[in-house]
């Protein structure tokens, strides 16, 4: 990376066409009120017909000087810096570089204009086009030089911290300025987040920084593109078969073969794009991510531990602060799934860290609901995750359930206010989620010892008392939870359902009187994360470490188990929630209420210890 200083720099310069003095003296003239050779500079300088020459001569004559350009001079360092340096020979680049290191060291007023004119060309070019009087200029997506642009780009970047050691305090505000409106092309996004996220290779004290910049805008797409309408625009375009022909972008991160070779055989060529256009640009940037977080962990296809718990680090960082909140988000979550496949001690990590905002009291209601939404979800979908782990989890929310129900018993909140008991019902869901999709490996292979575990988990007391979870918890998820415990014997469910239908009173939603509101399908304004993943590049990469819903025939313990499990899942058939969950685009809309939890002891578990 470093700057050649020998016989091409002290070359003299080559003879060219100009018109005016040197540089020195132009500059001398300017400060004493003479300004017309320093405009005829600019001038020559902006010419879009310039030659490489004549940037070379210009070049090396600036650096003889530089020490004389000062704050004074700053539209002509601003004309210099944007001099067409990229596509130019091998020897104009070394000399735009050279001039930029001298310019930084000896001028530091400048460093954040050379800053930023580099981050500007993160992405492509703009071409210039016209229909009629409409102007539909759009990003250069063909242009072959791009990798090189961009490798030239981080050199210089690497150049002016050389120079300047604290250029990383000064870079992060201006990758955030510069950063495309997330209406642009799906190519000049891609180009932008693969050259952030490139920058904390060379910057690692910018990656927390950078990735919560990332995920934030790629929220924002992510919350504008619902799930219901995603599924609603791939439905049109299959029934109108419009031929989408456009050809899948190339990921710009190294993929694995296996990962590039994966084979969809429902669609044709071209079928990866996504029909709806913002779920598009998402698909598009969740595989730039994804792809960084591999080339981030594995060395020559060894997964780095240290790298991969520091990453880790990062993006639980960025998942507290952006993800959790964010109600009803669909895909970016899943950036911390796919870490979390990579070795079970992250993904053990992550259940630890969502069970401690979940015990917390001093968590707001609306987080410990969601981390408890979270948790379920996780412990249902990850492939990955041993039926050992899964148990350790439900030994943690099935004994904090009992201890909260004892200490609501004698009080007189006992009874069904998702105000006041928020945590606690989505906790309940959380383990009813969990079994309704892990039972079966709880059973299989010692049907004894299987039942015998989860009769030692007293659900009867759980949905027997005052509380009422049932009433609470989404119709779907409480009538496959009746149905597997009934099957198993270990309680009847169907009374209390028929009595809270029968009643039809509506859940109390506040205990300071007055008259009842009434209930919707979804009192907890719950939503389960990690349902089915509908991108369909980025989903490339889930689909293997996702467990997708099975059909179970709920026959009785001592029947056969009946298992339909269809050769191709498609996401209607794998979301057995479908229609339950209400979508919204925006933070979670209830009001946390009054509950404080009681500071309860947890059993030690082995795995909330084990290092990763």
């Amino acid at each position: 990376m470093e700057v050649d200083d020998g016989e091409f720099i002290s070359s003299p310069p080559k003879k060219v066409v100009r018109f005016g003095g040197s540089v020195s003296k132009t500059l001398a003239k300017f400060l004493q009120g003479d300004t017309n050779d320093y405009e005829l500079l600019k001038h020559q300088l902006s010419d879009p017909d310039i030659k490489d020459a004549q940037i070379i001569n210009w070049l090396q004559e600036l650096r003889s000087c530089v020490t004389h350009l000062t704050k004074d001079f700053e539209q002509l360092v601003s004309v210099i810096l944007r001099l067409p340096w990229l596509d130019r020979s091998q020897d104009v680049v070394e000399e735009y570089l050279a001039f930029l290191s001298n310019l930084v060291s000896a001028q530091t007023v400048y460093l954040r204009s050379c800053l930023s004119v580099t981050v500007s060309n993160f992405i492509p070019g703009r071409i210039v086009i016209r229909e009629g009087d409409v102007d539909i200029s759009d990003s250069d997506d063909d242009d072959e030089n791009l990798p090189r642009n961009f490798d030239l780009c981080h050199r210089a970047l690497q150049i002016i911290a050389r120079y300047v050691p604290s250029t990383a305090r000064f870079l992060m505000p201006i990758l955030c300025e510069k950063f495309p409106f997330m209406n642009k092309s799906a190519r000049t996004l891609e180009c932008y987040v693969h050259n952030l996220l490139r920058i904390t290779m060379t910057f690692p004290v910018l990656r927390h920084e950078v990735l919560e910049l990332v995920i934030g805008k790629m929220l924002r797409l992510d919350v504008s593109a619902p799930r219901r309408d995603i599924e609603d625009a791939e439905e049109n375009a299959a029934q109108g078969d419009d031929g989408n022909g456009a050809s899948q972008e190339e990921c710009l991160f190294e993929m694995d073969e296996d990962e590039e070779n994966v084979s969809n055989s429902s669609s044709p060529p071209g079928g990866d794009v996504m029909a709806h256009a913002v779920a598009d640009r998402l698909d598009i940037l969740m595989t730039v991510l994804l792809a960084y977080i591999k080339n981030i962990c594995y060395v020559n296809g060894t997964l780095e531990l240290t790298r991969t718990k520091e990453l880790y680090r990062d993006l639980i960082a960025a998942f507290d602060k952006l993800i959790l909140p964010t109600h009803a988000s669909c895909h970016v979550q899943y950036a911390i799934f796919y870490l979390c496949s990579f070795r079970l001690g992250l993904a053990e990590a992550f259940l630890e860290h969502l069970w401690k905002k979940i015990q917390s009291p001093s968590n707001p209601a609306v987080i410990r609901q969601t981390a408890a939404g979270y948790i379920g979800s996780f412990l249902a979908r990850a492939k990955f995750l041993p039926i050992q782990t899964v148990k350790a989890c439900l030994d943690l929310l099935v004994p904090w359930l009992h201890q909260y129900i004892h200490s609501q018993d004698a009080g007189s909140k006992a009874f069904c206010d998702v105000s006041l008991h928020g945590p606690f019902y989505a906790t309940c869901q959380a383990v009813f989620y969990t079994l309704v999709f892990r039972h079966q490996q709880m059973v299989e292979g010692n049907l004894r010892k299987g039942l015998a575990y989860l009769q030692k988990l007293n659900f009867e007391r759980i949905v027997m008392c005052q509380l009422n979870p049932l009433k609470v918890c989404l119709p779907a998820v409480t009538n496959m939870f009746a149905a597997i415990t009934r099957k198993y014997q270990l309680v009847f469910c169907y009374t209390i359902i028929e009595r809270n239908n029968r009643q039809l009173l509506p859940v109390v939603r506040s205990s300071l009187g007055g008259d009842s509101l009434t209930t919707n399908a979804n009192p907890l304004d719950s939503f389960f994360p990690f349902d089915p993943y509908l991108l369909k590049r980025s989903g490339k990469m889930i689909q293997p470490i996702y467990q997708v819903w099975e059909e179970v025939s709920v026959c009785d313990v001592g029947g056969a188990r009946q298992t339909v499990k269809k050769d191709s899942v498609t996401e209607e058939d794998d979301d057995f929630l479908r229609g339950e969950s209400l979508q919204s685009e925006a933070v979670v809309g209830f009001i946390p209420g009054s509950f404080e939890s009681h500071s309860v002891g947890s059993p030690p578990v082995a795995f909330l210890q084990r290092p990763f």
